[in-house]
């Protein structure tokens, strides 16, 4: 099954691109019960990360920089995120999960992306 994303100018072309890398990431990344899909949702202000289980269609954990524990926090957005890393493997972890599968959602493994990984691989979350 192929799939195409139309390519623009500009902000566009930029935006397709990743639309092509999320197709490409989420083509051989899949979570089960066993071992759950960590995608990482990112804007410009803020960092959302999910453990979601895709059988069942249920998120098992998740941390945000809009947590009451994050939300005062003062630093920089990459040490946002590592807090946010942190936080959600230490409740992946609650909840009885070990090993995750990394969806990076298109986003490039970079900046807040690979801090939000390692400090969730620090935690003792394995990927």
């Amino acid at each position: 099954m192929s799939l195409s994303v139309k390519i623009g100018k500009g902000n566009a072309y930029k935006a397709a691109a990743r639309k092509r890398r999320a197709i490409r990431v989420r083509k051989r990344v899949s979570g089960t019960p066993v071992r759950p899909r960590l995608v990482v949702s990112r804007s410009n202000r803020h960092i959302v990360a999910q453990v979601i289980d895709d059988l069942a269609g249920h998120t098992l954990a998740s941390a945000s920089t809009l947590d009451v524990s994050i939300k005062g926090v003062d630093g920089d957005k990459t040490e946002q995120a590592k807090k946010v890393g942190a936080l959600v493997a230490e409740r992946a972890k609650a909840a009885g999960i070990e090993s995750v599968v990394f969806d990076r959602a298109g986003n490039q493994y970079a900046g807040r992306i690979a801090a939000l990984a390692d400090a969730a691989r620090e935690s003792g979350l394995d990927f």
